[in-house]
């Protein structure tokens, strides 16, 4: 795994000048054996803002969901078939579309991408609703 000690003469034998030596090695294959897993990361949640002033709202919403522990992936470019197939790709948990139905509501669309169902969600309530959401997916 590790090994090393002393390695007087080695310069000598190489052809240069007698001089003293340490030295030592260790395996990286060995070493990353001694490494557990990583843990498993959570599935993102895909804000999908449809009009400016959802926009507005998603970036705001993305930080303060972000400082809850969720990870978000924010995207605002295409239409809303091509975003959701984005979180579709990247393994999103869930996706909440905010537009402007949702903002006069001051509520947010969350689409459970793992059971189908889609809620109509407070903006209050948001973040407690996807942690527990997140939380259920772990497998």
């Amino acid at each position: 795994m590790i090994g090393g000690g002393r390695y007087d003469g080695l310069v000598e034998v190489m052809g240069g000048p007698a001089m003293p030596g340490v030295g030592w090695a260790a395996g990286i294959e060995r070493l990353a054996l001694l490494i557990g897993d990583p843990p498993a990361s959570s599935r993102p949640i895909a804000l999908v803002p449809l009009g400016e002033a959802a926009e507005q709202l998603a970036l705001k919403l993305a930080e303060d969901l972000r400082d809850t522990g969720l990870a978000v992936d924010l995207g605002y470019s295409g239409n809303l078939a091509r975003r959701m197939r984005r979180a579709d790709r990247i393994g999103a948990r869930a996706a909440v579309l905010i537009g402007e139905n949702e903002l006069a509501q001051g509520a947010a669309t969350v689409r459970d991408f793992d059971s189908g169902a889609q809620e109509l969600v407070p903006l209050g309530e948001l973040a407690a609703r996807l942690k527990a959401l997140v939380g259920s997916g772990i497998s």
